[in-house]
């Protein structure tokens, strides 16, 4: 049994412990309280069976840094900005200008204000300097948190030698075929010019020359460079690692994540694990290889649970379970198009179809969500109701005595009488699901009958119609020739069909017109609550700018390893 209304009350004078961790790409198929019996996940599960696991809970966004920007601030990412009109939907570069604006106060900042010490250990990428190296503005440091170990960026497969370039490959193939056009003319002019086959004069042909070197130099000092630009470690606002050490990367972390809880053990406190884990390049410890039925992912899955249940066992150890609230999440569903060779490097979505990058279908947006707190919330418990990854936002600033923000809409739900079966539906009635700033679908909670809609109206192209993915493309697009637009929409009863796979129509839902001409309604009086802000990831803000270089040394030459030599007595090698 769990505590009653005065209980609660005592509690939350003593303000509870807050841990969230946060997967990266991790699809909702991949773990064992969700249907998946070939990956081992014992301590995640067991989170589950401790607490209240989320059948329906739906990321704000399909990729990183919208979703991320979503949960931290508890508002659907367009109304901040984080949601893009062009093809690059998530923050390309450590050096761009673009992130979390200043102006958007997120968990960690409410927390703040009611006593917690904030702490963010693993990946950022929300951005960190506006105009300046220095000014840190989109910095965690900056936006609540007081003490911060990780990766300003993401994970990419450039972060470890001998792996295909994953940050825009396919641009960077334009431009090497480009530069080896230039080269190919140069070399039969001088050849010509050699010969006397050609009569072009010297001059012009070294203005040619050097044009094509500075084509060269202009984009091989970003992208030739990636490992040293973006995938560097940083503690509070110093870089520790330019480039980083993939293989000590987890004992680091887990590290830095026993240590917070021990340093700040007498509370109450906030820490957010975001996990490296399950991103590409899946850089898994020797303890973890080989040891999953799924090669390296279900490796690097493992690898994941692992450090779940060593971050639960130092909660325990320090006595801090029963005054600890903790959840577990996916920041949204798994990379299908994720492949090396035949190798599939990518998630697993259960049932549902699509995945990361496609705004609408159900496995890009459905995630994993349990949460626990012993005596306060029911153990082995399910919710089968539509929640959000921003209900996390107002649920810790009531768990910590905080009021919202009154001065913008706040899209997330406190979900604590949910969790505690006070109410039998979810806050939430409409939904809805872009794909960078496009709207491509809605759902609808009928609550008085149990009907759960979804319209689509504009769907991704697939590699073919069975595939269920953009396979060729790395991610589908959300606009233009590779998307369909759907007039009248598609439409779904998620109640009966959750995978998707039955469109109705007419002949087949009575209801079909009414239901469309509702959900068109809200999605009317949706668009009249966004106000025009300046789009953090439009062109100029993702591009690489010198200028705002992280560098621990003098700028070209960023290298440093503060963390040489550190010692970790909970190694995993």
């Amino acid at each position: 049994m769990f505590l009653n209304a005065c209980g609660i009350n005592a509690v939350l004078d003593m303000k509870p412990n807050i841990v969230l961790m946060l997967a990266d790409d991790l699809g909702i198929g991949d773990i064992g309280c969700y249907g998946n019996n070939t990956i081992s996940t014992p301590n995640i599960d067991r989170l589950a069976k401790e607490g209240v696991k989320l059948t329906q809970h739906i990321a704000a966004a399909s990729l990183c840094t919208p979703s991320r920007a979503a949960f931290l601030t508890g508002r659907y990412p367009i109304r901040s900005g984080m949601a893009s009109s062009n093809a690059y939907r998530a923050l390309q570069w450590n050096a761009g200008s673009g992130g979390l604006p200043v102006n958007e106060t997120t968990f960690a900042q409410l927390l703040k204000q009611q006593g917690y010490t904030t702490g963010l250990l693993g990946k950022w990428h929300q951005g960190v300097s506006c105009d300046s190296v220095s000014d840190h503005c989109h910095h965690p440091l900056n936006h609540g948190f007081d003490y911060f170990y990780g990766m300003p960026f993401t994970l990419l497969n450039n972060c470890q030698d001998n792996k295909p370039p994953e940050l825009d490959a396919a641009f960077q193939a334009k431009l090497w075929f480009y530069t080896q056009l230039i080269t190919l003319a140069v070399f039969s002019i001088v050849t010509g010019k050699i010969t006397g086959l050609v009569s072009v004069p010297w001059k012009a042909t070294l203005c040619f020359a050097l044009f094509g070197f500075l084509f060269f130099a202009s984009w091989y000092s970003s992208y030739g460079f990636v490992k040293h630009w973006n995938c560097i470690m940083m503690r509070n606002y110093n870089i520790t690692e330019q480039p980083m050490k993939l293989k000590r990367t987890t004992s680091l972390m887990l590290q830095e994540a026993v240590s917070f809880i021990q340093r700040n053990k007498l509370g109450p406190f906030l820490l957010f694990v975001s996990f490296l884990h399950v991103h590409t390049p899946l850089f898994t410890t020797e303890r973890f290889l080989g040891k999953s039925k799924h090669g390296l992912y279900g490796d690097n899955v493992e690898e994941m649970d692992w450090l779940v249940g060593q971050i639960l066992d130092a909660i325990d150890k320090e006595g801090l379970r029963n005054s600890t609230f903790t959840y577990f999440a996916s920041d949204h569903g798994g990379h299908l198009e994720a492949q090396e060779g035949t190798i599939q490097q990518g998630g697993w979505n259960g049932i549902y179809k699509g995945g990361k990058g496609m705004g609408g279908w159900e496995g890009g947006i459905r995630v994993p969500g349990i949460l626990r707190w012993p005596g306060m919330l029911p153990a082995n418990s399910v919710v089968d109701e539509p929640t959000s990854l921003m209900d996390i936002y107002p649920t810790v600033a009531h768990l910590a005595g905080e009021a919202l923000p009154q001065d913008r809409i706040i899209d997330g739900r406190n979900l604590l009488p949910l969790l505690q079966h006070k109410v039998r539906h979810s806050d939430h009635e409409f939904m809805f699901h872009y794909c960078g700033s496009y709207l491509h679908a809605v759902r609808w909670h009928q609550k008085d009958n149990g009907a759960l809609w979804k319209a689509h109206y504009v769907t991704p192209i697939f590699s073919s119609e069975t595939s269920g993915a953009c396979y060729g493309r790395g991610i589908c697009p959300c606009f233009g020739e590779g998307v369909t637009y759907h007039d009248p929409p598609l439409l779904f009863d998620l109640s009966r069909d959750p995978s998707e796979a039955m469109p109705l129509s007419t002949d087949t839902e009575p209801l079909f017109h009414a239901v469309l001409r509702r959900l068109d309604k809200a999605v009317d009086e949706h668009r009249k609550t966004l106000t025009p802000v300046p789009e953090q990831l439009s062109i100029y803000n993702i591009m690489w700018k010198p200028w705002l270089q992280p560098c621990c040394g003098t700028f070209p030459f960023c290298w440093c390893d503060q963390d040489d030599g550190a010692r970790d007595t909970h190694t995993v090698d």
